[in-house]
């Protein structure tokens, strides 16, 4: 069996790094079309990615559309609030 070598700096920086959710819910108001091209713009989705995410949100009354640090997502959800999105980031 071989043993993989580990950079300790490597895993030092992912434990750093905290992963976040940003977890977008369903609501009422705003048609499949809004929420999907949204996500493309907001998010960086495929169109099928849009799809889905926009379906599970529905179904389930919320889906996580995107991980990364809250650096990364705060502006995002702030942009699907611009779009009267419902939106949280969730540790």
């Amino acid at each position: 069996m071989v043993k993989e070598k580990v950079n300790p700096r490597i895993k030092e920086d992912k434990k750093s790094v905290q992963m976040s959710k940003l977890i977008l819910f369903n609501d009422d108001v705003n048609t499949f079309d809004h929420v999907i091209e949204s996500l493309i713009e907001v998010c960086g989705h495929t169109e099928e990615q849009a799809e889905q995410c926009a379906l599970v949100a529905h179904l389930k009354g919320k889906c996580t559309v995107k991980s990364g640090s809250k650096d990364d997502l705060l502006p995002r959800m702030k942009s699907l609030h611009d779009r009267m999105l419902n939106s949280i980031i969730s540790s």
